[in-house]
């Protein structure tokens, strides 16, 4: 497991979060990022942009006042595993 402080990219993090995913996580890892709430929007573009890339989200929590933090595992959402298996 590693973590990330994305905090210094403001609202700007999706794409360093999904390179630092691709490059310095390994296959059933997690990670976890912790980037500056602000409005709240962030919270569910970030559990959108990992979804799309096809990695699970394994928590999402309020770290402090400002600040959000997110697990994720790099593996395919278990719904994903669940519907491959029945299309098999």
């Amino acid at each position: 497991m590693k973590r990330f402080d994305l905090r210094p990219l403001k609202d700007d993090f999706y794409d360093r979060m999904l390179e630092l995913m691709d490059k310095d996580i390994s296959k059933g890892e997690n990670a976890i990022f912790l980037f500056e709430i602000g409005d709240f929007s962030c919270v569910q573009k970030s559990a959108d942009v990992i979804k799309d890339a096809g990695y699970t989200l394994m928590n999402s929590i309020k770290f402090n006042e400002v600040d959000w933090t997110i697990v994720v595992k790099k593996e395919k959402p278990q719904e994903e595993i669940n519907k491959e298996d029945k299309e098999d």
